[in-house]
């Protein structure tokens, strides 16, 4: 699925992030940096020790990346040259700013590939895995959140890369009612 946003190209796509040939990649990550599972581990699996090396040097000048915020490291071992690390809310039955944190990362997440002149960025399906916020919801509102940002900053492209069959599918649902 595919919508011109003034000039950006936003596309929904199944596949595996890592693989992604953009840019930048946006990687799902926990507050530490040192990877995990999901996306996290993934990306740091496929980017090798370079990226690892870059978070560490982060957390020990800033501690850690806060819920909704996001860092820049290089791209290591990927196709992308950049991975933007950012740190989705742990759904907690929507009480606790899940929602204005989940906006949070896909917004800082594009304002940190605009200061570093990024053109093209793959976003995963961020907090809806290990985190558990709802994916409908989450489509819906990073779909929205991107749309936003992208009517004042345009860029290339930007994607979604959707890792399975129905995560597609439900951004596909999301995409129509955010751009009917």
């Amino acid at each position: 699925m595919e919508k011109l946003i003034g000039k950006t190209k936003l596309t929904l796509v199944r596949g595996d992030i890592t693989q992604a040939e953009t840019e930048a990649i946006v990687n799902a990550a926990n507050s530490s940096l040192m990877g995990g599972g999901g996306v996290d581990g993934a990306i740091h699996r496929a980017g090798g020790p370079k990226i690892l090396k870059e978070c560490k040097a982060i957390v020990a000048r800033q501690v850690r990346c806060p819920t909704g915020e996001a860092v820049i490291t290089t791209g290591g071992n990927l196709k992308a040259r950049y991975v933007i690390h950012t740190v989705g809310p742990v759904w907690s039955g929507g009480d606790r700013k899940e929602r204005e944190l989940l906006a949070g990362a896909y917004k800082n997440s594009l304002k940190l590939a605009k200061e570093y002149n990024i053109r093209s960025i793959s976003f995963p399906s961020i907090s809806t895995g290990a985190y558990r916020f709802p994916i409908g919801e989450a489509a819906g509102i990073a779909l929205s959140t991107v749309r936003d940002f992208l009517m004042e900053h345009p860029m290339d492209e930007v994607r979604f890369v959707l890792f399975s069959e129905n995560d597609l599918k439900v951004y596909e649902d999301a995409f129509r009612k955010v751009f009917p």
